[in-house]
This record gives C-alpha cells, sequence and structure tokens, in this order.
C-alpha cells in the first residue's frame, strides 16, 4: 500500500471538525454548522433505531441533490447501508432496486409518489424528509410506529448498481473502512483544510459525487456546497456567490463550462478556485489544457469506479504538463497490469488494469457468479485496459468492453475522440462500434459542434487523419445537437450505435 491511514468510520470523521465551521451550505452560503451536523446524525440515528432499522438494514433514498440531501446522506451512511436512487426513476425502476438491496425503508419526499408507491408495494417503509428553516435542516417523519451504536469498519455502508449496458447491473457493497479511506485519500491529494469550500454539482446517488464531492470535504472539516444539480447557465453565479476553492466535474460538464466561459468574464476574474478534478471518464489533453488556460490552475485528472470506494489513482497537486493523456499515480491500492492468462505485465506493456488494497468491494452481492470473473489470485479486474511506466504513473487506453473491432483491428475510441477534438469546431466527440457487413465493426462517431462553427465530414476526417491510422479511421461521421449520456454524464459508448439509428 502507498501510504496507510489510521482506519475509522464514517462517523469518526464528524469529530473532528470545530463544531462552529459551516458543513453544508446552499450556493447562496447558507447552510448548517458541523455542529448542527452532528446532531441531526445522532436524531436520525435515533428516530431509525425506534423504528426498527438497525446497521444492517439498507434504507434506499430517492432525493434531488441539495443540502438536505447531502446532510440526510451522512446521516444514513454513518449508521445504516444506504442506497441511493435516481430521483428521476420510473416505479419500475424504483421497484427492482428495492428488490434486489432487501430495503428496510425508503426515504424520500412527500411528492415522490412513484418512488413512494414502489416502496409500499415492496415492503420498504416510507420516511419522509422535510427541509428544516435552513438549507441542510431536515426533520424525518415515517407512518411506523414510534443506544444506536456505532457500527464497526467491516459494516456494509453503501449499496450501489454499477451502470451495467447489455448485462445485468451488478450490486456492489461498499464497507465503512472502504469508504473511509477513499475520501481520506481524496482529501489527501487535494491537500482540503478546513478553509477550502467544494462546489458539489455532481449527483449525489452516485460515487463520484458522494466521495469526491461529499465526504472528502467532511473529512476534511471543510465546507460542501450543495448546488442543485449540474446547471451549466447557474455554474458562474454560483463560482461568484458561493465562492468555493475546487469542484471536482466529469468532462463533459468541464466541456460545458469551458463553452460558457467567454460569457463570464467577470466571474472568471474574481473566481477563487486553487485546483479543478476532473473523473469517472476520460479527460483529454486539449480540454485539459483549455481549463487550466481559462480558470489559470492545476486541473488534476484522477481514476475512479464503483468497485473500489471511487478514487483508484490521480495526479497530485502541483500537477503539470507531464501528466497529460495520463490518471497519474495509485492512490491507497496497489495498481497492476495483467493479461488475459492473468499474469502480471512487466512497465510498457497494455494489459486490464488490476487493483489491490482495502478500498476495494468485498464482493459483489448480485448476481451470481460475478465474484468468479470479477478477482483473480486476490486482484479485482476492472474492465479497463492500460499502461503503467516505471514510475507508475497510469495511461488509460480504453474500456476492453468499448474496443472496436473493425476487422481485426482493435481501435482505442478514446484516440479517435482525441483526433476529432483536434478541430477547432469540435465541442464534444464520442466514437462507438457500429455494425458493418463485411469487417464486423466499423468505427463511428458523434460529434457536437461549437456555435457559430459549420463544419463537414470532408473537414473532420482531414483533420483526424493527420494523427489516425487509415485503419481507426472513422467510416460515418453523426453531426448531433447532444449527445447521450447517462445520469451521472458520463458517456456511453455501448449501445450508442442503435440508439442513432446505425444498428
Amino acid at each position: 500500500m502507498n501510504s496507510p491511514l489510521t482506519e475509522g468510520t464514517l462517523l469518526s470523521l464528524l469529530d473532528r471538525p470545530d463544531p462552529a465551521r459551516l458543513a453544508i451550505v446552499d450556493v447562496h452560503g447558507n447552510g448548517i454548522t458541523y455542529g448542527r451536523l452532528r446532531e441531526l446524525v445522532d436524531e436520525t440515528h435515533r428516530f431509525l433505531w425506534n423504528r426498527g432499522v438497525g446497521p444492517g438494514d439498507t434504507v434506499a433514498t430517492s432525493l434531488r441533490n441539495g443540502p438536505e440531501t447531502a446532510a440526510s446522506f451522512l446521516a444514513l451512511v454513518t449508521y445504516c447501508r444506504v442506497a441511493p436512487l435516481n430521483p428521476s426513476f420510473t416505479a419500475t425502476e424504483v421497484a427492482f432496486v428495492l428488490r434486489d438491496v432487501k430495503a428496510r425503508a425508503m426515504l424520500t419526499t412527500r411528492d415522490a409518489q412513484e418512488a413512494l408507491a414502489a416502496a409500499r408495494e415492496n415492503g420498504a417503509a416510507p420516511i419522509w424528509i422535510d427541509a428544516g428553516e435552513v438549507p441542510g435542516d431536515f426533520r424525518l417523519t415515517s407512518g411506523a410506529p414510534e443506544i444506536p451504536a456505532e457500527g464497526s469498519t467491516n459494516d456494509i455502508a453503501l449499496l450501489l448498481h454499477t451502470s451495467g449496458t447489455t448485462a445485468r447491473p451488478k450490486l456492489v457493497p461498499l464497507t465503512q473502512r472502504n469508504l473511509y479511506l477513499s475520501c481520506r485519500n481524496v482529501a489527501a491529494v487535494l491537500e482540503l483544510q478546513a478553509e477550502d469550500r467544494c462546489l458539489s454539482i455532481m449527483p449525489l446517488f452516485h460515487i463520484h459525487g458522494l466521495v469526491a464531492g461529499l465526504l472528502a470535504s467532511i473529512s476534511a472539516g471543510a465546507t460542501v456546497i450543495c448546488a442543485p444539480g449540474f446547471q451549466a447557465t447557474s455554474f458562474f453565479s454560483w463560482l461568484d456567490s458561493s465562492r468555493p476553492t475546487w469542484y471536482t466535474a466529469v468532462p463533459t460538464m468541464h466541456q460545458t463550462i469551458l463553452a460558457r466561459a467567454k460569457h463570464n468574464a467577470a466571474a472568471l476574474a474574481g473566481h477563487r478556485l486553487r485546483a479543478i478534478r476532473s473523473s469517472s471518464s476520460p479527460l483529454y489533453p486539449s480540454v485539459w489544457e483549455q481549463l487550466e488556460e481559462t480558470f489559470g490552475v492545476p486541473v488534476l485528472n484522477a481514476y475512479g469506479m464503483t468497485e473500489a470506494a471511487h478514487q483508484i489513482a490521480s495526479v497530485r497537486l502541483p500537477g503539470g504538463a507531464r501528466f497529460r493523456n495520463t490518471v497519474g499515480t495509485g492512490v491507497g491500492l496497489d495498481i497492476a497490469i495483467m493479461n488475459a492468462a492473468g499474469e502480471l505485465l512487466p512497465a510498457g506493456e497494455a494489459g486490464e488494469v488490476v487493483l489491490r488494497g482495502d478500498q476495494i468491494t468485498p464482493g459483489y452481492l448480485e448476481p451470481a457468479g460475478a465474484n468468479a470473473t470479477a478477482f483473480h489470485d486476490g486482484w479485482f479486474r476492472t474492465g479497463d485496459e492500460g499502461v503503467l511506466d516505471a514510475e507508475g504513473l497510469l495511461t488509460l487506453t480504453g474500456r476492453l468492453k468499448e474496443m472496436i473491432n473493425s476487422g481485426g483491428e482493435k481501435v482505442s475510441p478514446y484516440e479517435v475522440e482525441e483526433a476529432l477534438l483536434a478541430h477547432p469546431g469540435v465541442a464534444q466527440a464520442v466514437a462507438f462500434s457500429a455494425p458493418h457487413e463485411l469487417l464486423g465493426e466499423q468505427v463511428a462517431a458523434a460529434v457536437v459542434l461549437k456555435n457559430g462553427h459549420a463544419v463537414t465530414e470532408r473537414e473532420l476526417l482531414q483533420t483526424a487523419g493527420q494523427t489516425l491510422a487509415k485503419c481507426k479511421m472513422p467510416r460515418k461521421i453523426l453531426f448531433v445537437p447532444e449527445i447521450p449520456r447517462g445520469a451521472t454524464g458520463k458517456l456511453q459508448r455501448i449501445g450508442l450505435a442503435a440508439r442513432l439509428g446505425l444498428s
């Protein structure tokens, strides 16, 4: 292990900060202190205990981003198992998750009729959350009739489903230890202090937003500014009103922010950011450079996944050009490269990225048999392809399932996307596999142009041809107003051909 940390539970994180310091606020700076947060946590634990919900039980949540969502998540995750749901899920989707995680209760708002109906039909006791007078404060009520103790580090704290596309989503349990170590490691990479303020724009039902945006700040006794989700049109006003020192987002969010930067010169000139973090999908050098040039602060690219409680590797401060195309070095985990035969490879050779360490999930709960292929000789197989250099710098070259096999030639979509983004008129690009009669698969791409730019397919191919071999060139380019993305903002290459009518 790189840098062992003293283990603790997530509840122990709340014993450190100054009780008078603001913990969770809205974008206007109004919110609750660490002292009030600890009171809410204790009140929630007693509430659940008195209603027969114990540390080994699962409480599902369906809440939109905001200070109360962040505070209630902390109150729950420090006591029992939590399964956060996307609040836009249909009743059918909610019902699937409730059954899969065996939810004892469902926390949501009174107007969430579909979630409440699904809860009642699937044996999950409904719990309602009402906002208090101050952002972040809340009150719980339940239809159930009217000590708790802190759990151990091995207790399951969080249940999340992987974003399955063609296969059944896997149910990932994360323990108190997994989450504690990961959030402390994020805080260490960012060198977080109590004076820091994170603008939280990632969904609070996703591992990125929960660990990096929320728990890492809480672990440092810092302040979390809870935005109501990501709103590109409001980002710069939030930057001005809430005065954050850092934010974390997926690359597509960064690209959207950059597109609006030139219209927000005053907010840019007065910002207090000291670092920008990116994770959850590839950050291309062109976007990285634009971010640093626009904001004048280091950009730290990180690599994470649900099964590792988020952060696996990261570029460290002060960053620098030598880290372009990499996700930095391992943070609290052992990282190696493995071939298809299960043999570890030397530096410089490409293969599957594998992980080992205390942040890794103890194993999938569902479906049966998933762990047999996910673990090999003590290593967790990520499904990502990459290369480690002699210094331990990790470069990701693609997702194994997303690699395009065009007539036997393996093509990484990352490489194609970077070549297309080199054109000054391209705002976003995603490469994916599309069916081809003779080759089996062909390289296709969807492109979003910058406002005011008119670009032809021929012009894009000329730009891409400067860096791509002929076999890697897109055979089809679609111009689209926006690229379909998942709920967390990540590009979804698998199945994109069918969604765009190329099947």
